[in-house]
């Protein structure tokens, strides 16, 4: 179960449903089956355009890429996956994050979308599972863009007694929550944060840490690699994560944008920009 109660996923897949029915592209709406069950993709852009593939960070669905797709999709045929244990309309199973499972499902959902190859985009942990499936599947990986990556560099703890401080204060405490964690502001952007604050009210996120790739893990990453994270992220350490990247991928663009937290916005021209080179 990853959800609280019955009705709050209904609320859930109500609002994603709407958001899909309003996507600012034309747009195919698949499911693939994987050995963990039903996947969720949705397609679009021409159909003879190099694949791209994106993955999306926890407690999130294919919507985090809803101000990204237009500009992609004019140059790439965008696969934005929901991943399996997320609040979007793929399967609820979680496979334990430290075992060959993601990249054996990813596997299955690259097949039946008839993908050798594709550019993979992820971030947070959807960054995480991007970085699993390029070092454990080199061969089918094109390109690398990666925002605020998990499993890099160190995981931070004091981000949860922030949650829970404000848990007790109902949609104030959320949204306070979402500012503190995220970086969302709701003055700044308030349909992104109250669409987070209405995950956060029904889902349960997973509680594992995410697991560490070695260096030697890293220097798998033969392909182009772009990675860009925010020196105010309150759940990775972005300076340990750059550094990381510069030592054991040397040949990899990182960019570390001091005064952004971990939702890091903006970046669509530069991905695309990495993506098009």
């Amino acid at each position: 179960m990853i959800y609280k109660t019955e009705a709050g996923e209904r609320e859930i897949r109500r609002r994603y449903e709407h958001t899909l029915a309003n996507w600012p592209v034309p747009a195919e709406h698949r499911v693939v089956p994987t050995r963990e069950g039903d996947t969720f993709v949705l397609v679009c852009g021409p159909e003879e355009a190099p694949p791209l593939l994106l993955l999306h960070g926890s407690g999130s669905n294919a919507a985090m890429w809803l101000g990204d797709v237009p500009a992609w999709a004019r140059h790439f045929r965008v696969h934005a996956v929901d991943m399996i244990g997320e609040p979007g309309l793929s399967a609820p199973s979680r496979p334990p994050l430290a075992s060959p499972a993601y990249a054996l499902w990813l596997d299955d959902v690259l097949d039946h979308l008839g993908l050798e190859r594709a550019a993979l985009t992820g971030a947070s942990l959807g960054g995480w599972l991007a970085l699993d499936y390029a070092t454990r599947r080199p061969d089918r990986v094109e390109k690398l863009a990666l925002l605020c990556p998990g499993g890099v560099g160190r995981q931070k703890v004091g981000f949860l007694l922030k949650a829970l401080l404000y848990k007790p204060f109902g949609q104030w405490g959320r949204l306070r929550s979402i500012k503190a964690v995220a970086g969302v502001d709701v003055r700044v952007m308030p349909e992104v944060a109250e669409y987070l604050a209405l995950m956060f009210t029904h889902f349960l996120p997973r509680r594992d840490r995410l697991p560490v790739f070695s260096d030697e893990t890293l220097r798998k990453l033969t392909m182009p690699v772009l990675v860009v994270v925010g020196g105010r992220d309150a759940m990775f350490d972005s300076a340990d994560t750059a550094k990381r990247f510069d030592h054991t991928v040397p040949h990899a663009t990182v960019t570390l944008l001091p005064d952004v937290a971990h939702s890091i916005v903006g970046q669509t021209q530069p991905i695309l920009d990495f993506l098009r080179a």
